[in-house]
């Protein structure tokens, strides 16, 4: 008798410690807003009712749940991969058992749905990582992260679904978290735009300069056909007074005589609508008026020939701060310096992008997605072009924007690329040496 008393007081013991366990699966409440959040989106609150596992002996919880979805870019275009984190901050339930719970046995997963232009769920995952919660303490909070690719251009909306809490402490359980009257209110939106196709749009010139009240031959191809093209004079961005209109072919060609009188006239472009369009034109093309000198005279000419779009960077290998094992963190570090030299004197802007592989190391791997940065971008001075940093956020596999230059009349200049690095290290990853490899792509 004895002997099954002290086996009854054993199991319940081993279900009490099983209780503490999934009493972290069960919070559902009120959160604060995350530290970082953006200006675009915002915490919304919904009523979630979770369901703990029968094993636990709790009933189901409904509660209020305040999250906040967060995106790496608010304007993507169609085909580009999004990054998505879905943020649940400080639930409102509290550890309801007199018995701590250790660091890392938490693991949630989630959905994030998409309304509006595009319709689904997106799939996040978070990171195996929480700190002791201790006796009637509160819940800590949690982020999940996944990627979704755009399909469709308009205004994306983004919010909070369904959650799950997997815990790992005696056994493996799981605790799911609905959302009672779905979809929750929008907590971020996206506007994409469409595909724009490659502009094959090109100018050719039967000669590069001429006297003032000569004609030169243009000869257009590749725009839209039986369009009606403006040919005119340039003089650096603005255009002169040399300007005619003419209808392309069936085939998207034409063939235009422009006469050219102002002296100021330095390149000639060609472009479809009321007013050049980058993405709609070609050119310029570089055109000289000659002045003829006077008796006794003699004339000095110099070009400036059009470079390329290049970088380089300081290095190309990073070291991170080391983190101690069993606490895990930030190891941060910096990026080698990026220089980009847009020499092309055109209308396009340009586009550095990067993305990074999982780190692999002796202990398994940590993912690409707990890398993230805070791009910063310089342009040198007197540079035509003003240069945007991406957003900070988590760079991961499926890629961000490190910095990007706009499109414009006349493009181009020197500028300075830097970001902060900082890899999210689980508190028991396995001590060593753990090595990624972050791919840059300038377009």
């Amino acid at each position: 008798m004895a002997l099954t008393r002290s086996r009854a007081a054993a199991r319940r013991r081993r279900w009490t410690a099983v209780l503490g366990a999934t009493a972290l699966a069960v919070a559902g409440g009120a959160l604060a807003a995350p530290a970082g959040a953006t200006t675009a989106s915002q915490q919304v609150e919904f009523q979630t009712r979770c369901v703990p596992p029968p094993i636990a002996g709790i009933p189901p919880i409904t509660g209020t749940t305040t999250a906040e979805v967060t995106v790496d870019k608010t304007s993507p275009k169609v085909g580009e991969t999004v990054t998505v984190t879905y943020t649940i901050t400080k639930p409102a339930a509290s550890n309801p058992v007199d018995l701590a719970l250790p660091a890392d046995i938490m693991t949630p997963s989630g959905k994030v749905v998409l309304g509006g232009a595009q319709t689904g769920a997106v799939t996040v995952n978070g990171p195996k990582k929480n700190p002791p919660v201790p006796a009637k303490g509160s819940f800590p909070a949690f982020s999940m992260t996944g990627t979704f690719t755009v399909t469709a251009p308009g205004s994306i909306t983004l919010s909070p679904g369904d959650y799950n809490i997997h815990t790992s402490y005696i056994m493996e359980l799981d605790t799911p978290c609905t959302v009672l009257n779905p979809p929750a209110p929008v907590s971020e939106t996206v506007v994409a735009s469409p595909v724009t196709s490659p502009n094959t749009r090109a100018l050719a010139l039967d000669t590069a300069s001429g006297d003032p009240g000569v004609r030169v031959t243009v000869n257009g191809s590749k725009f839209t056909p039986l369009t009606e093209v403006t040919v005119v004079g340039r003089a650096g961005a603005a255009e002169t007074a040399d300007k005619m209109t003419v209808t392309t072919d069936s085939d998207g060609a034409f063939a235009a005589r422009l006469k050219v009188n102002d002296v100021a006239t330095t390149g000639i472009v060609a472009y479809e609508g009321a007013a050049w369009d980058p993405e709609k034109g070609a050119g310029p093309v570089a055109y000289k008026v000659v002045v003829p000198a006077p008796p006794n005279s003699q004339t000095i000419t110099a070009a400036v020939t059009a470079g390329e779009l290049s970088m380089t960077q300081a290095g190309d290998a990073v070291e991170l701060s080391s983190v101690d094992f069993g606490q895990g963190g930030a190891a941060t570090g910096a990026l080698k310096t990026v220089t980009v030299k847009d020499f092309r004197g055109g209308p396009a802007g340009w586009s550095l992008t990067g993305k990074v592989t999982d780190f692999a190391g002796p202990g398994g791997s940590i993912g690409a997605g707990n890398l993230s940065w805070s791009p910063a971008c310089t342009a040198k001075a007197g540079s035509p072009s003003t240069c945007a940093a991406g957003s900070s956020g988590p760079v991961g596999s499926g890629g961000a924007t490190l910095a990007s230059t706009p499109n414009g009349a006349l493009t181009g200049g020197e500028f300075t690329v830097d970001a902060g690095l900082s890899l999210d290290v689980p508190a028991f990853t396995a001590p060593g040496s753990y090595a990624g490899v972050l791919t840059l792509t300038l377009s």
